[in-house]
């Protein structure tokens, strides 16, 4: 049973091409309460990918460029 302050995932827009930034505007990719380690680098960070993954918004974009085809997966995307 998920916790009353657990936030639900929300819906994504689209991926950006590689070497392209991505638009995190909406409040909640950010954790007011808890910083994480990032997964793709292991840091702290207290942003949240669409799917509550903790990660930099500059290695979510690095990372989209390092695996183009990957990202087409949606991992990682800009707000709708």
């Amino acid at each position: 049973m998920k916790g009353a302050r657990e936030k639900k995932p929300f819906e994504p827009g689209l991926i950006p091409p590689p070497g392209s930034l991505l638009d995190w505007r909406d409040g909640r990719h950010f954790d007011h309460w808890q910083d994480l380690p990032c997964v793709l680098c292991d840091k702290p960070t207290p942003l949240r990918s669409h799917s509550a993954e903790p990660a930099h918004k500059t290695c979510a974009e690095s990372w989209i460029a390092a695996n183009p085809v990957e990202a087409r997966h949606g991992r990682f995307a800009s707000d709708t």
